[in-house]
């Protein structure tokens, strides 16, 4: 009887053999973990930042890098990721990545905001 090759699994392993969801960056078009990612919806013609990932939609992501947003507009990434036509105001996004920015001047978590109660001010 003929051994058949296991089917190679999707997205790339890590720790204990799981495979992690891959998705990639509209702005420099690389694939990373979804993990590394912003995901962004649109909301009435404005991109919105989802980090929880629970708005409805078609979302899109992106490194939480300007130069990655300033690509992907000067591509015009997003009406083709987004599967619309016509200018889409990223404002909300811009200032979303500034705040990730500061955050990781500080040497905090940029991505997601710390839990509750667990901020100290030394």
């Amino acid at each position: 009887m003929r051994q058949v090759p296991p089917t190679p699994r999707r997205g790339r392993l890590q720790e204990r053999d799981r495979a992690v969801p891959q998705r990639t960056c509209v702005g420099c078009r690389v694939r990373t973990a979804k993990s590394e990612l912003l995901r962004l919806v649109v909301v009435e013609g404005v991109i919105v930042p989802d980090p929880a990932g629970r708005l409805p939609g078609r979302g899109a992501h992106l490194h939480p890098d300007p130069a990655c947003l300033a690509l992907a507009e000067r591509r015009r990434a997003f009406p083709r990721a987004f599967r619309l036509a016509g200018p889409l105001d990223a404002a909300a996004v811009q200032d979303r990545l500034a705040v990730i920015a500061a955050r990781q001047q500080d040497g905090r978590n940029g991505m997601y905001p710390a839990p509750a109660g667990l901020v100290r001010d030394v």
